[in-house]
This record gives structure tokens, sequence and C-alpha cells, in this order.
């Protein structure tokens, strides 16, 4: 339900189902940090599929703004407003920490979005944004190559100078036509 790192083996873990509190038993038994959500199928999973719409979707809106902002050089003053709006986030340092989760795990990412986006649809909402972010995250792992990052603005940089101006139109027309199914 969060980062691994940090956690390692006691990362929380939600489980679900008729076996999950003999399951809760064992993994605590062997080091990790489980929790019930529900007897129930799938209340585990919807409440990781939710979560994740935000995460990842925080994540795809802070590479899109701040490429954005990038090109038009105002990241500065982005940056100032987010601060002003959040003043407890870093957010030089959550830029960067967001490039580097996309770049290392956009792909995975991108398919768990696409699952995110059925469980919304099982809702009964149209997904736009777990797809746009599933969009956003399989784009830039596309675009990513090996290397660890130094700082967003590099990243962004890259980002930007792969984009050629036929590319650019090219993927301004592709969004185009999907926002009019919208």
């Amino acid at each position: 339900m969060t980062s691994v790192p940090p956690h390692r083996i006691r990362v929380p873990l939600l489980l679900g189902g008729p076996d999950a509190h003999a399951l809760e038993a064992s993994l605590r038994a062997l080091g990790f940090a489980p929790r019930v959500a529900s007897e129930r199928l799938g209340v585990a999973s919807a409440t990781k599929m939710c979560r994740s719409v935000v995460i990842k979707g925080l994540e795809a809106m802070l590479i899109e703004s701040l490429t954005t902002a990038r090109r038009h050089g105002v990241e500065d003053d982005v940056l100032a407003s987010l601060r002003e709006t959040f003043p407890g986030v870093d957010w030089e340092r959550q830029a960067s920490y967001f490039f580097a989760r996309v770049i290392e795990h956009g792909r995975r990412r991108a398919e768990e979005m696409r699952e995110a986006a059925q469980t919304v649809r099982e809702a009964g909402l149209l997904p736009w944004s777990a797809e746009g972010t599933a969009e956003r995250q399989a784009w830039l792992a596309d675009l990513a190559d090996a290397g660890g990052i130094v700082d967003w603005r590099v990243e962004a940089d890259r980002i930007l100078t792969a984009l050629s101006p036929t590319r650019h139109a090219a993927t301004h027309d592709i969004h185009a036509s999907h926002g009019s199914d919208r």
C-alpha cells in the first residue's frame, strides 16, 4: 500500500478473502505487515486500485505540468505557487522522485492503471484520470533510457528534446481524438 524501499518486508499489505485472517497470522510470523481489509474478495484490490488513481495520477500530473512549464520557462513560478498552496511539500524533491519512479516503473504502473481504470468503470464512472495516467506512465517509460535521475529538469529537458515538431503534432492529434470520445 506504499513504496516498498523504505519499509522492505514491512511494507503495509492488505489482505482479502475468506482465508485472509489465517494468511495474516502466517505473514506476520514471517515479519510482514499485513492487515485484513475484508473477508470479501475484491475489497483489498479495490482499495489498492483507488489509491493508485490518486498516487499515480499525481505523478502523471506533476510530470505533465512541470514538463509543460519547463517548455514555457515558467517552472519556477509554478513551483512557487505549489509551495504556497501546499507548504508542507518539497516540490523540487517530489518532482525528482516522481520522475524517477515513473521512469523506473512506468511500464508496470501503466498496466496497473489500466486495471484501475477497469475498477473505476465497474463503479459506473468513465475512467478519464486512470486512463490518462496509464497513457502518461507508458509514454514516459517509452522515452526513458537507462540511468539515474539527477534532477527533474534534466528529465523534462530530455522529454522536450525527444518531441520533434512532427511527433508533437501527432501526439496532439491523438489526444484530441481521444478527447472527443469523452
